[in-house]
């Protein structure tokens, strides 16, 4: 729900592959459900229908998501998926 609250603005959501308390797939799920109410502000998602493999991010749509491999951490690769994200949305 929370993420359906932030339409119609950009959201992007990431995982790591062993950092499975924070569960990679139900984050995907999440932004899948928030998928609907997106589409009410004529934003659409770029999603899979099914989480993309590890290190595969979605960068382009309204919402994005990229499951890393490895421990919960912040890595210079999850900051290069948020700046290619971020500037698709806000560089102008």
């Amino acid at each position: 729900m929370l993420i359906a609250l932030i339409a119609p603005r950009p959201v992007y959501a990431t995982n790591a592959t062993k950092d499975l308390w924070a569960d990679p797939t139900g984050t995907f799920l999440a932004l899948k459900n928030a998928e609907k109410v997106f589409a009410l502000y004529k934003e659409k998602s770029s999603l899979p229908e099914a989480p993309p493999s590890p290190d595969t991010p979605i960068t382009t749509g309204i919402l994005g998501y990229h499951n890393r491999t490895g421990e919960h951490d912040m890595t210079e690769y999850d900051w290069r998926q948020f700046i290619i994200f971020a500037n698709q949305h806000f560089k102008k």
